[in-house]
């Protein structure tokens, strides 16, 4: 398994970024967690990684604190994670997101996650309008759009 050494801080833009180093087009890493029978839930958000990685050819990931994450160059917008009783879509700077459908949960200064459980309705297109609408985040505020 390949581990992240270190977390730098994009410093010098209007909001601090998180960035990882490492971040490859297609880590075999996350391959092989979606598929591991030791945590069922972990299939559950596959759809949704995928919809992380189509967001644009500029799509870079990495595994990160047991978890796929999805980049832009280094610096991540969103992660999925899977636990013994719901699985997880999270956004490093959700806290930021417009959530018209109010899907987001989380108090911290920055991050959101919307939380999956086997048998909820999920409104899938609010979901997708997240993603979206984190890379497209991220986006500008590296200078890309």
């Amino acid at each position: 398994m390949r581990t992240i050494p270190f977390a730098i801080w994009y410093a010098g833009r209007m909001d601090d970024l998180l960035g990882f180093s490492g971040a490859i087009r297609r880590d075999p890493t996350i391959e092989a967690w979606f598929p591991d029978v030791a945590n069922p839930l972990r299939p559950m958000t596959w759809t949704w990684f995928e919809r992380m990685r189509g967001c644009g050819a500029d799509v870079r990931e990495l595994f990160h604190d047991g978890c796929p994450v999805a980049c832009v160059g280094d610096a991540p917008f969103g992660y999925v994670n899977a636990f013994k009783a719901h699985a997880s879509v999270g956004f490093y700077r959700g806290a930021t997101l417009a959530d018209p459908a109010g899907l987001l949960e989380g108090n911290g200064k920055r991050m959101r996650h919307v939380k999956l459980r086997p048998g909820d309705n999920l409104n899938v297109d609010a979901l997708s309008d997240l993603i979206e609408a984190a890379y497209h985040d991220i986006r500008r505020h590296l200078s890309l759009e």
